[in-house]
C-alpha cells in the first residue's frame, strides 16, 4: 500500500541516479510513494523511492526506483542507458522517464513506455500528472 515519502528520500535517489525528477512526479510520489497508473497500453505499478526510515518502510520500498533502474540498465535487453524506470506492467515492459537532450541531468516531464520485446520507447503522456491513477 502506498504512503507518503519525505523529500530527503527522493533527493537521495536523485543523487544516486544523477538526475532531477520532474515536479509533477515528485509531487505525486511525495503523497503516495508508489501505487498504480493506467495508460492506453496497460496498467503499471509504480516503483517507490527507497525509504529507510524503519524496517517496515524498507520492506515496502526495497523494489525502489534506483534498484529497478539499475536492474533494467544491466539487463542487456536494449533498455535505454539514460532512462529511469518508474513502473512495470508485470509483463516485462517498463514506464520510464528520459533525460532532456540539452540537460542530461534533468528528466523530461514526459512519460514513456519501454517495450521489452522490441526495445522501442514510445510517448505515453506529456506529463506524469496526465496519467490516470488506477
Amino acid at each position: 500500500m502506498p504512503f507518503p515519502v519525505e523529500a530527503k528520500w527522493i533527493t537521495r535517489t536523485e543523487v544516486k541516479l544523477g538526475v532531477c525528477f520532474p515536479a509533477s512526479f515528485v509531487t505525486a510520489m511525495s503523497k503516495m510513494n508508489g501505487g498504480t497508473v493506467q495508460t492506453r497500453v496497460d496498467e503499471f505499478v509504480l516503483f517507490p523511492f527507497l525509504d529507510a526510515t524503519d524496517r517496515k518502510r524498507i520492506q515496502r520500498t526495497c523494489g525502489s526506483i534506483d534498484r529497478e533502474t539499475s536492474s533494467a540498465r544491466n539487463g542487456g535487453y536494449g533498455f535505454p542507458p539514460d532512462a529511469v524506470a518508474i513502473g512495470a506492467n508485470g509483463g516485462g515492459d517498463l514506464l520510464v522517464l528520459i533525460p532532456m537532450v540539452d540537460h542530461p541531468g534533468i528528466l523530461q516531464h514526459s512519460v514513456y513506455w519501454w517495450d521489452h520485446e522490441t526495445g522501442e520507447v514510445e510517448l505515453l503522456a506529456a506529463d506524469f500528472s496526465d496519467l490516470r491513477k488506477a
